[in-house]
């Protein structure tokens, strides 16, 4: 597989501008959020056009982070990065222990309950403060379906892109 054909994963996004050296605001979608940090090949972009890029510096600053790439040494240099997505290959996430998901591999799976009826599929995930939540779109309408396994999602099938969950129909 080459490069170009690797499945990207966005772990997060330039939200601002941080001080004029070149310093953005970013949010990032990783768990620590510090873990953003830790991957090495990145690529920034919007729409599906990712350009490679190196992180130079970084570090927690509020509720996200604050990170310096190389080539962008001003203030007016890092504006054209506002609203760009950065993403890894996804061959660097880490593997997860069984029974554990990335979210990226949930959404667009179909969602049905136990007795087969379908609710539709992942449009994405929240995070509460007590569990995640599936946010699922049906043609009769969306459902918001807590995450909690064993209770609520009974079983998770990535090969056959299907979610079972005990949950009514009608709620």
């Amino acid at each position: 597989m080459t490069a170009a054909d690797e499945q990207l994963v966005v772990v997060g996004s330039v939200v601002g501008l941080f001080g004029v050296r070149g310093w953005v605001r970013v949010i990032s979608h990783t768990q620590p959020r510090e873990n953003l940090l830790k991957y090495r090949n990145w690529r920034l972009g919007r729409d599906g056009k990712w350009q490679p890029t190196t992180l130079e510096a970084g570090h927690p600053h509020g509720k996200g982070l604050v990170l310096k790439l190389k080539g962008y040494d001003d203030r007016d240099q890092a504006r054209v990065l506002i609203g760009q997505d950065i993403a890894v290959p996804r061959s660097e996430l880490p593997p997860l222990p069984e029974g554990e998901y990335y979210w990226v591999d949930l959404v667009g799976l179909r969602v049905e309950t136990t007795d087969g009826h379908a609710l539709g599929r992942v449009d994405h995930l929240l995070e509460t403060g007590a569990n995640d939540v599936l946010v699922v779109r049906g043609e009769d309408k969306g459902r918001l379906i807590p995450f909690v396994q064993e209770q609520f999602v009974k079983e998770i099938d990535l090969d056959a892109g299907l979610i079972r969950v005990d949950w009514d129909p009608e709620f």
